[in-house]
């Protein structure tokens, strides 16, 4: 009987392997073989220094004396009274979400917000899509792997989805007309790893630049794509409790629906995500 060799893999295997590794994320070559990071520690380990050195820097010896000491004690005190203190990400966040005047402002100023950890991994930043003067903002939860990609929202099969599910009421992300087109958003402009759902942490750091963002778009309706911007802007989660139950939100109403890629998950749900649709078709010739 032929054994087949514990490394060895057949096509078909291979493939799916790869695939997996693509849905966790590790969608990118970082070198061409395994690095042994306990042999590069032992490598960097420093040498200790001559017997005569240590002999000269040791407390009470003669190399080493009272003024010296003194001076080397009073240079520590003063490098950590000079420690500056931990930096509050959010109110961080706030304070340049406030000083952004326009959208493309904002974009520049998220884009450069380095406190986010998802931000090295990540490959693009994704911002938004559609028109601006849209009647319509839709906020979703974060970029996948082919939004990650693309560098714009919501363009996977979720997003496929999602654009023909506008198209049944007649709105568009592509339409010229601010009357029926769309404008797309996340809350985190950083691609998780594996998709994972965004972290309290991670969801309080961009919320000022979130809030920002509707005042600066100032949409006449807000669209909730699932239970991280509920969470994120009702502080509530409970996507199929609260589906379809208009809500306040920055001054104007705001409709939390299923995101698409529930749907896709279960196709059953479609029932009430086109009742929400039509109820958002309703109220937006309420308000022509």
């Amino acid at each position: 009987m032929t054994r087949t060799a514990p490394d060895s893999l057949s096509p078909d295997a291979a493939l799916a392997a790869l695939a997996w590794q693509l849905e966790l994320g590790a969608d990118e070559a970082i070198g061409e073989g395994p690095v042994n990071r306990f042999e590069l520690a032992a490598r960097a380990e420093p040498a200790a220094p001559p017997p005569a050195q240590a002999e000269r820097e040791a407390p009470g010896s003669p190399g080493r004396t009272p003024a010296r000491a003194a001076a080397e004690a009073g240079e520590a005190g003063e490098a950590v009274a000079q420690k500056p203190e931990a930096l509050d990400p959010v109110a961080e966040a706030a304070r340049i979400a406030a000083t952004a005047k326009t959208l493309p402002e904002l974009a520049a100023a998220m884009e450069a917000f380095e406190h986010c950890a998802l931000k090295p991994a990540a490959r693009s930043f994704v911002f938004a899509d559609g028109d601006p003067a849209a009647r319509v903002m839709i906020v979703g939860e974060a970029p996948g792997r082919e939004e990650d990609r693309e560098g714009r929202p919501f363009v996977g099969r979720a997003g496929q989805l999602l654009d023909r599910m506008l198209g049944a009421i007649g709105l568009s992300r592509q339409s010229p007309d601010p009357a029926t087109a769309v404008y797309i958003t996340n809350v985190l402009p950083w691609r998780p790893p594996a998709n994972r759902t965004p972290e309290p942490a991670e969801i309080a750091m961009h919320l000022p630049f979130l809030e920002r963002h509707i005042a600066l778009a100032e949409p006449e309706i807000l669209i909730l794509m699932g239970n991280t911007p509920c969470q994120a802007l009702m502080g509530r989660a409970g996507i199929t409790r609260i589906r379809g139950q208009w809500a306040k939100v920055a001054g104007r109403p705001a409709l939390p629906m299923f995101h698409p890629a529930y749907l896709l998950r279960n196709p059953a749900a479609k029932r009430e995500a086109w009742a929400d649709l039509l109820d958002l078709a309703a109220r937006l010739e309420e308000t022509p």
